[in-house]
């Protein structure tokens, strides 16, 4: 018995004495320690303080601790010579105004970096409020906002718990990703903040985001051509516009859209649940093997929507008479329940080439009005096995 007791407290002083040396082997760069102060332009301070963090020989962690800092811009620029933790405490703050951004800026942007960590209870404030107009989506304005935070050609890496407030435009695009991982970030925008997309996601490849919250005046999360292996589940969305894959086929050449999983998830008062969009007139792609399981509903709009005719703001009239171009296949709709706040609770509006292979199973929407819920379908013959409520695509 001794020699057992012995042994496992052996073991224990071994783990403690790694947990210590992972500890001393991780290097810290705290901003303050290099000039930066509360209520202040930390811009210059959290430069050097990357610079030097990222050509540190073992693994090393920026620090930002709690309070207010003024930061104009951030850029982050990789590789790095090892693992690197960016740890957020305090509040970022952006400039009111986007003076001085130009088209596809972020605010803070990481890009070409591998074992990336941004985690803290902080948040990176947009200031977006200023920013945000009625005519912001319809011309390029909203295109010279910057986003709150660019994840460009990052792999390997996590986003956890921070909070992205009122960006001026998208809060988080990840592009060029692989192996990277959202957990239990906040996204926080008013319902009427335009083209204030949560997560947007193109061409990139084995992404999650989990148990995360998402309030936002867009697209909660948004799905752009070359997306591949993507995994949303336990996500809280509302208000916004839904989890939505698209808009596909508006330009030339796009990769193909495959392997989407949405599951677990709850809408809230959001004007779409699910959805598939592609624009009408659209060039030739692909998106295939999609499936949406196990989601709630309260009081959604749209909560189960393909819409191949897709063209705000009459913007297709030149190409009204034409159908899209982009293949719809294997997609499923399955346990999707709670009330529906039109009388449409699904809405399977395919294009030129119908949808293949669309299952649809285990659906009660039950209509927040008067009368019983209904679908509207065209250009599609779903495979329909269970409780389904509507009756989707009844001749």
């Amino acid at each position: 018995m001794d020699l057992q007791r012995n042994t496992i407290d052996a073991i224990i002083a071994l783990l403690v004495f790694l947990t210590v040396s992972v500890s001393v082997n991780c290097l810290t760069f705290d901003v303050t320690k290099y000039g930066g102060k509360p209520n202040s332009d930390i811009s210059q301070a959290l430069a050097v303080a990357w610079k030097d963090a990222c050509a540190a020989p073992s693994s090393a962690k920026i620090v930002i601790p709690k309070g207010l800092y003024k930061l104009r811009k951030g850029y982050f620029m990789g590789p790095c010579k090892s693992p690197i933790e960016f740890e957020l405490e305090g509040t970022l703050q952006a400039p009111s105004t986007a003076n001085g951004f130009q088209k596809g800026d972020g605010w803070v942007t990481f890009e070409r970096i591998n074992k990336l960590s941004v985690y803290g209870s902080g948040t990176f404030d947009g200031q977006g409020k200023n920013s945000w107009g009625t005519q912001c989506a319809r011309t390029n304005y909203c295109g010279q906002l910057p986003v709150n935070i660019r994840l460009n050609y990052v792999t390997n890496s996590v986003i956890k718990s921070v909070t992205s407030l009122n960006s001026k435009q998208f809060h988080y695009i990840v592009y060029g990703g692989e192996n990277l991982s959202f957990k239990n970030v906040k996204i926080i925008a008013p319902e009427d903040s335009w083209t204030t997309d949560g997560i947007h996601i193109g061409r990139s490849t084995n992404i999650t985001v989990t148990d995360s919250i998402i309030k936002t005046g867009d697209d909660c999360i948004s799905i752009g051509d070359g997306t591949k292996k993507l995994t949303i589940t336990r996500v809280t969305c509302g208000p916004g516009h839904g989890i939505s894959v698209g808009s596909l086929g508006r330009y030339n050449n796009e990769l193909p859209v495959q392997s989407i999983y949405v599951r677990d998830c709850t809408f809230k008062g959001s004007t779409n649940g699910v959805r598939i969009k592609t624009w009408q007139g659209s060039q030739d792609s692909i998106a295939t093997d999609m499936h949406f399981e196990n989601l709630m509903m309260y009081n959604v709009q749209n909560p189960i929507i393909i819409d191949q005719e897709y063209c705000p703001w009459n913007t297709c009239n030149n190409v009204k008479e034409k159908p899209s171009r982009v293949k719809l296949s294997k997609v499923s709709f399955k346990n999707i329940r709670g009330t529906s706040a039109t009388a449409v609770g699904v809405k399977l509006i395919c294009g030129g080439y119908s949808c293949q292979n669309v299952e649809i199973s285990g659906i009660d929407l039950k209509y927040n009005g008067n009368g019983p819920t209904k679908s509207v379908c065209k250009n599609v013959k779903p495979m329909v096995s269970g409780y389904v409520n509507p009756a989707v695509c009844k001749q």
